[in-house]
């Protein structure tokens, strides 16, 4: 009697490693702020504005402009091409980045209000800023649950060796790789705000 050997797990293509790895360094870092906001509040204290407008610059500057993009322009049309009955949910992910550049813009220019402003806007912003967290969470919920299981399902090898070589350029300081030349003060200042473990401030209690 023979006994059927287990079907072998295909590797993980190296695009949903990078998405998965800056899915989670993204999300512990949006997770952070309300944090930092609640603890501000209760102590009655102003944030470090520089290290605030550091985070929101960074989001603006990886997930919108190199995240998004490869997503929307590469990844999702060849899922939508081969899984029609998930178009619904594609065309809904590729509205949130459209609305993305435009989100983060304007959490900015609350944040410029608050610090310029002072006390009257600190519940502008926060409000602003909580919602934008639990949106853009969800986003990536979405994501992880319906979208990238079905895209190692669907996708063929021609497909994912494209979409290596382009996710492998991505190279987000905040999920482990080095900062090129340009972008080390930024990422100092982003770790230097978050709160330890994840980056250099103090825990949160």
């Amino acid at each position: 009697m023979t006994v059927a050997s287990a079907p072998s797990l295909k590797p993980l293509p190296l695009t949903l490693k990078v998405i998965r790895d800056e899915h989670g360094a993204l999300a512990a870092m949006l997770r952070s702020i309300p944090l930092l906001l609640a603890e501000q509040r209760r102590h009655k204290t102003l944030p470090d504005f520089a290290a605030m407008r550091a985070m929101l610059f960074y989001v603006d500057e990886f997930p919108e402009r190199l995240h998004h993009p490869k997503e929307s322009e590469l990844l999702f049309p060849k899922l939508r091409a081969r899984a029609p009955e998930i178009r619904g949910v594609l065309d809904k992910l590729d509205e949130d980045h459209r609305r993305g550049e435009h989100a983060i813009r304007e959490l900015e220019h609350a944040l410029l209000a608050y610090e310029m402003m002072g006390e009257p806007r600190r519940e502008a912003f926060e409000d602003k800023a909580l919602r934008y967290v639990k949106a853009y969470l969800q986003h990536m919920e979405t994501e992880e649950r319906e979208i990238l299981p079905l895209c190692q399902q669907m996708l063929s090898e021609a497909d994912w060796a494209e979409l290596d070589e382009a996710f492998a350029a991505n190279q987000d300081p905040l999920s482990g790789h080095p900062p090129s030349e340009a972008y080390v003060v930024l990422f100092q200042k982003v770790l230097a705000a978050l709160p330890a473990p994840l980056g250099l401030g103090p825990a949160l209690p």
